[in-house]
């Protein structure tokens, strides 16, 4: 299984696009190919479509009919795809595998915190639909409306955290407010397996620190827990 490369310039801002909330409609089908062809392998087939393969999973790329992935649903695939496509580490220990979660009440990010530009996986609470299989027809809640209840949001998350390895938590805010705890706690009563692997987490102030900087936190606390325990 390969790596996933560092991204950066135009195929970083290309990624971040795919993953933006509201869905954007100014992503340019030029750019998503170019993105595709760094991240994996692009065949042209006979029809004019492209066939993108990534870590053995593969997604089909229609003709476009305008030069903009103007359609939500577009964008939803190729969010999926690039979800499920996403190295997981092979042949290695559950104390090799170190996950960062970064979550508040807008987001949850999940790196794999041992990669130098690791791409975070990114959840909200307005993207239940990509978890759920009757949620086609789902609209994204318009701004100031009450959001969807936590465990829907805390559930992809559990998810998505699935595969072993040791977890950090950084959040930010007290009491109701801070997520990380609720998150936690949720975690103990419905997934206590997760919640064991739960090693440590932090109250940071996220809206101030760059995803490197988030990282290099992570690092800081995984290389200190490992001399914690020679």
């Amino acid at each position: 299984m390969n790596t996933i490369p560092p991204l950066a310039g135009s195929h970083l801002r290309t990624y971040k696009m795919i993953f933006q909330h509201p869905v954007s409609h100014n992503l340019a089908w030029h750019d998503v190919h170019a993105l595709f062809r760094q991240l994996g392998q692009v065949e042209e087939e006979p029809n004019g479509n492209l066939k993108v393969t990534r870590n053995g999973q593969t997604l089909v790329l229609h003709r476009p009919r305008t030069k903009d992935v103007s359609e939500t649903d577009e964008v939803m695939s190729l969010r999926r795809f690039l979800e499920r496509s996403a190295a997981t580490p092979t042949d290695t220990s559950e104390k090799e595998t170190h996950w960062l979660l970064v979550i508040d009440h807008h987001e949850a990010r999940i790196f794999r915190s041992e990669m130098h530009g690791s791409i975070p996986q990114r959840i909200s609470p307005r993207q239940l639909e990509d978890y759920s299989r009757h949620a086609h027809n789902l609209k994204v809640l318009p701004k100031g409306q009450d959001s969807p209840d936590p465990n829907g949001f805390f559930e992809p998350v559990a998810k998505a955290l699935q595969a072993t390895g040791q977890i950090l938590i950084l959040g930010s805010g007290t009491g109701t407010s801070n997520e990380m705890d609720q998150f936690i706690a949720w975690s103990n009563v419905h997934h206590p397996e997760l919640g064991k692997r739960i090693i440590g987490s932090l109250v940071v102030d996220e809206n101030h620190l760059s995803e490197a900087q988030l990282l290099a936190k992570a690092r800081e606390f995984y290389a200190n827990a490992g001399q914690a325990q020679v």
